[in-house]
């Protein structure tokens, strides 16, 4: 079994993941979604939780060694972050969507030098424009971002679009094709029901259900 089956396999015994298509979720941007992803039940869970940080750490060490600093997406990106950069012994910041409007106002919380360089850690990738919004503080501030690592992706084409265009690798431990192969193996989905988890992810702005 892949790595990503395998944190698939996991999301779903501890209900981090679920599927519906007659009744679907409704994302904070108004998207309707017939599967919910809820990385932030990992931090319940302790050997879970071992598993992602060593997989992340593993991640970092592969395609990024030369990494300084390790940040995290605030929030749902920052205790996985910090766990991650505790085992690389490396030191951690964190970066919030905005600054604050309060105190000092700032959107990077942490020690950052100019010319760092510096690896996301991210929770959710769904399409990319939050993350990404880190980034670009991250290089305004003076730092060298080489790239994203996240806990899952649903692989939507816009996202892979906007990180291509920013110049930003992403790297996941799983993702949306890798759930709909094990929800399927598990028979947790109807076959009549794969066409349309498909057809969501390439187009899920205008899904409407079925």
């Amino acid at each position: 079994m892949t790595t990503a089956k395998h944190f698939a396999e996991k999301l779903m015994q501890i209900n981090a993941l679920k599927v519906n298509i007659q009744a679907p979720y409704t994302w904070a941007s108004g998207w309707l979604s017939p599967v919910y992803c809820d990385n932030r039940k990992v931090l319940s869970f302790p050997y879970v939780r071992d598993f992602v940080k060593s997989e992340l750490a593993n991640m970092v060490l592969d395609h990024y060694p030369d990494a300084d600093v390790i940040a995290g997406v605030a929030t749902a990106g920052i205790a996985h972050g910090v766990m991650a950069a505790d085992l690389l012994k490396l030191p951690f910041i964190y970066v919030r969507s905005k600054p604050k409007e309060h105190g000092m106002g700032n959107q990077i919380e942490g020690v950052l030098e100019k010319g760092q360089k510096v690896v996301v850690i991210e929770d959710l990738v769904s399409t990319g424009k939050s993350s990404l919004q880190v980034v670009d503080a991250l290089r305004e501030a003076g730092a060298e971002v080489m790239g994203m690592c996240a806990l899952f992706t649903y692989g939507f084409p816009v996202a892979d679009e906007a990180f291509k265009n920013a110049n930003v690798p992403l790297h996941t431990i799983s993702n949306y094709m890798a759930l709909m192969a094990v929800a399927e193996e598990k028979q947790l989905i109807a076959p009549e029901h794969k066409e349309i988890l498909a057809a969501w992810r390439l187009n899920p702005g205008d899904w409407k259900g079925v």
